[in-house]
Parts: C-alpha cells; structure tokens; sequence
C-alpha cells in the first residue's frame, strides 16, 4: 500500500474516535507497505492521558513483532505527533513517520519542538509531513467546531 492509502487507514481510524469523545486521530503501523495495527485516541474512552493513537499503535505492534524495537516499520498519524509520541517513536526505533497535520501547538517534529531530528537523541526516523494534510486538517475542524 502506498503512504496515501496507508494514511487513509490512519483517517478513518480518527473518524471513529468522536463517537467516544475522543478528538480525532488516528495512527497506522505499517511495514513492507502493510498494515499492522491500527488505532484512534482513546484518551476520554480509557480515562488515559497516554492513550494517544500512536500510543496505542506502537503497544500493538510490539506484541505483534514480538519486541520494544520497531524496525522496518512507519508510522503514519493524522495530526503531527507530540512530545510525548515523538519520545516513544524514538525509543521505539521506528525508522519512518508520515504524518497528515502539523500540529502548532505541540507539534514535536518541527512546530514546537523536534524530537523526531534532536542530534543529540540516538535515533531520528525520516519524517515525511503533510500527507493528505487537508482531510486531517477538515477532521480536526469539524471536532472542534461542533464543541463551541
């Protein structure tokens, strides 16, 4: 599958979230362009400030690989991943994000920070942005404006 369809996997993850009351976004863990695990937030569903979607996707993943490391994997995220994701994507040793989104208020792979390229940290994956931006983008939106 190409990162487009990959993304869209993430996209109809997120789409789920708001029936929970979650905000919506959602993470694909992928390798050799297939799926692994796919997941939405589910902060509000599990009453969990960790249950982001990349969260809840690497924890998958690693039961399924069989181990912490991650390689030859992408993930792929809605919304530009947080410190916090960013953080376990490094321990994690995933070698390749795409995100949908930025994120300019805690954005950290470029918009706040940028764990994902921190020279001092001893692994930075490739960070590919932007990919079907516009969908997240209206996602996101539409959570939000309904809530005002």
């Amino acid at each position: 599958m190409s990162d487009e369809e990959l993304m869209g996997l993430a996209l109809a993850a997120a789409a789920e979230a708001p029936a929970h009351g979650d905000v919506p976004i959602g993470a694909v863990l992928a390798r050799g362009g297939e799926p692994l695990a796919t997941g939405a937030n589910e902060r509000e569903l599990r009453r969990d400030p960790t249950a982001h979607a990349e969260i809840l996707v690497l924890r998958a993943g690693a039961r399924l690989l069989g181990g912490w490391r991650l390689p030859d994997t992408t993930l792929y995220v809605t919304l530009e991943p947080c410190a916090m994701c960013a953080g376990a994507v490094v321990l994690a040793r995933v070698p390749r994000v795409v995100y949908a989104a930025p994120d300019p208020k805690a954005g950290a792979a470029g918009s706040v920070l940028d764990v994902l390229a921190e020279p001092r940290l001893n692994h930075r994956p490739d960070v590919v942005a932007g990919v079907r931006a516009d969908e997240a983008a209206a996602l996101l939106r539409e959570f939000f404006g309904a809530r005002r």
